[in-house]
């Protein structure tokens, strides 16, 4: 390897992407056609820089799987960033089975680390940890290190684990800093922003204050009897009852417990789930039916009582009765909260981080665009929606990830 291509690596390493093109931009051999590709990368030309490197991949010879491989990760690690989640995951993982193979453990290190962004993007914690676990963070560079401990706060975050998550970003923050990447400290600084920034509210005894993600995490584990918002949930410490499919019953116990230690009417009741503006005779009738409905679901943790205006909550444990409320109420707060990266995203993408359908994401983002809250660019197959962030808000709750314990 000769000199230029040497000193443009090296610079590329430290984040200086126009150092690099200085050395090789008039070049067209397959190592300057790889650096050139992951600076134009660097620069946010995602689609030239994945011309570079497809035609870096095919100058490589037959004997240089090693190179053949990098150009593979770099691909992966654009697609990535571009959001391009039906990059095939397959060929990452074979890539890195090569590195491996020919002793290039860092590169296989960012390989696996790129693995991990991707399926907690998708909200797959348990095969994210499995994958970091095989990860050893001893031996890498600072700005691997950095990479690493991002991948451990982000999966603690949605875990709830927010001392484990605040600890990794310590550690994250120093290996950026000795890194001296200014792009790796911004998204260090970014991360620490959302432990940082409410992530939900909490509605008790008729008020309702933000909630940090720490203090979210406490709620867990209190004897509060919780009503989840964010999984359609009732929960009290390690019990939960899942109300997701049952979107009648769970408008009913939002509204008992909004209102407890006092009762709720009937025809607020019947308005809150049903939509009913004026309650009839046959709407009382489903309510009594659904309010039956609720009391089997509960029975664990409540009961529910009938007064002369209508019905009340009665945990049967001690306790309080409060309501876990999303920081937006927004019928698609989880399709902003991926938008809420400032990342462009294909709808296709959006459908397999939430795990829905592609055409109802689409008549979402189509919704979100009326209302002004998304804009898209691009047509057809090309076309990106996105947002800037949610001002004043984590959106880290949202994320498509089962919480603890449900």
């Amino acid at each position: 390897m000769d000199s230029l291509i040497t000193a443009a690596g090296l610079a590329l390493a430290a984040g200086d992407p126009l150092g690099a093109l200085d050395r090789v931009a008039l070049r067209d051999d397959a190592p300057a056609l790889a650096l050139r590709g992951i600076a134009m990368a660097q620069l946010g030309e995602f689609e030239r820089a994945k011309a570079l490197l497809k035609r870096a991949a095919r100058a490589f010879g037959p004997k240089e799987a090693v190179a053949r491989a990098r150009c593979v990760v770099a691909e992966a690690e654009i697609a990535l960033v571009s959001r391009d989640l039906g990059w095939p995951a397959k060929a990452l993982d074979a890539a890195r089975a090569t590195l491996e193979k020919h002793g290039d453990r860092l590169n296989a290190a960012h390989a696996g680390h790129l693995k991990v962004r991707r399926l907690l993007l998708i909200g797959r914690l348990d095969e994210a940890e499995q994958v970091l676990a095989g990860l050893d963070p001893a031996p890498l560079p600072p700005a691997s290190r950095a990479a690493h401990e991002l991948a451990v706060a982000g999966i603690a975050m949605r875990r709830l684990k927010t001392k484990a998550a605040r600890t990794a970003l310590e550690w994250a923050r120093l290996a950026a800093r000795h890194a001296g990447i200014a792009g790796l400290l911004a998204e260090v600084d970014s991360a620490f922003l959302a432990l940082d920034t409410p992530a939900a509210r909490l509605i008790a005894n008729g008020e309702e204050r933000p909630l940090l993600l720490a203090e979210v995490e406490a709620l867990q584990a209190s004897p509060s009897l919780v009503v989840d918002t964010f999984r359609h949930a009732v929960r009290k410490q390690e019990t939960a009852v899942s109300l997701a499919t049952r979107p009648v019953l769970f408008a009913l116990v939002r509204a008992l417990a909004e209102a407890w230690p006092g009762d709720v009417a009937r025809a607020t009741l019947i308005a809150r789930a049903f939509g009913g503006r004026h309650a009839d005779e046959s709407h009382r009738a489903r309510l009594r039916v659904e309010i039956g409905r609720l009391r089997a679901e509960l029975r664990e943790l409540a009961d529910i009582g009938a007064t002369s205006r209508g019905f009340a909550l009665a945990p049967r444990q001690p306790g309080a009765v409060v309501v876990l409320a999303r920081p937006i109420e927004e019928r698609h707060a989880s399709v902003l909260a991926l938008l809420a990266d400032g990342e462009a995203w294909a709808s296709s993408a959006l459908a397999l981080a939430l795990g829905g359908g592609q055409r109802s994401v689409q008549r979402a983002l189509e919704q979100l665009a009326e209302a002004g809250k998304v804009q898209s660019f691009g047509h057809g197959r090309a076309r990106r929606w996105m947002t800037p962030p949610v001002a004043g808000f984590t959106t880290t709750l949202l994320l498509p990830a089962p919480l603890p314990n449900g």
